[in-house]
């Protein structure tokens, strides 16, 4: 029987993070770090990619980066492919590169629409269904770790954010992590999902701006937001096999928002 820390070690193991240069992606590339993953990050700016291979490097981390957007289906495969070169396989895959778009519904551009609906949705499944086959499904193991949010969770009210097109695909996250966990299992594969709440990041930088941090944090009940440090314990159960028997669920990281709204 292994023990707690034995659990929870993820040395020898290897992970793919896409959305991994900054922010949630760049904070879960710490924490699987941390524990003795070999990262790769991926992100579409080569530039920001360099940055955060150094700083985790800084820290002892081992990563590299791959600059693809994976919101074109021709980046998938090669980022699937070059990863698995660098990796020799791959056993932690999260997907966590994402967009947002802001307008009314009755206004909203069906190209937002599109942009957001195909980072956020077909690029999971494009990639989960690429590193599936390519690695996990032949190895009989994988954790996926999704990340979704508390927007995916709820509609918006009256004076929220006009943000249905983001809502929506990450409620299609939600479905999708649990139906994906249900086929998948029998594979020795486990899927889950992060559901966060409010962090600082560049997505959020114009409602933090415009509406304060002190009102955004009087909603939680834990009266604070996110910070650099909230999701890595999240990341690292669903990444570890202290959850070889968790799968098909969605962890709100959020200070209690979602609990009370």
């Amino acid at each position: 029987m292994r023990t707690i820390k034995q659990l929870f070690d993820l040395s020898g193991k290897t992970a793919l993070i896409t959305g991994g240069s900054r922010g949630l992606g760049l904070q879960i590339a710490e924490a699987l770090g941390e524990q003795g993953a070999t990262i790769v990050l991926s992100a579409r700016k080569q530039a920001e990619l360099d940055e955060a291979v150094a700083h985790l490097a800084s820290r002892g981390i081992k990563a590299s980066a791959i600059a693809a957007d994976v919101s074109q289906e021709a980046a998938i495969a090669m980022l699937v492919q070059e990863a698995m070169k660098r990796l020799g396989h791959i056993d932690i895959l999260v997907n966590n590169a994402g967009a947002t778009w802001g307008a009314p519904a009755e206004e909203h551009p069906v190209e937002a629409w599109d942009k957001v609906m195909n980072l956020n949705v077909r690029s999971i499944f494009l990639l989960s269904q690429a590193v599936g086959k390519a690695s996990m499904i032949p190895r009989k193991y994988g954790r996926i770790v999704n990340i979704a949010s508390i927007a995916g969770l709820s509609g918006n009210g009256p004076h929220s954010m006009k943000t249905i097109a983001y809502n929506t695909s990450k409620g299609a996250v939600v479905n999708f992590t649990r139906t994906l966990a249900g086929e998948w299992g029998r594979h020795g594969i486990t899927v889950n999902a992060i559901a966060p709440g409010f962090f600082p990041s560049k997505m959020t930088k114009g409602v933090l701006e415009s509406l304060g941090q002190d009102t955004i944090a009087q909603k939680a009940p834990l009266l604070r937001i996110g910070d650099d440090e909230d999701l890595k314990g999240a990341a690292l159960l669903f990444a570890s096999d202290a959850c070889k028997h968790i799968t098909g669920q969605i962890l709100a990281v959020d200070g209690g928002v979602s609990a009370v709204h």
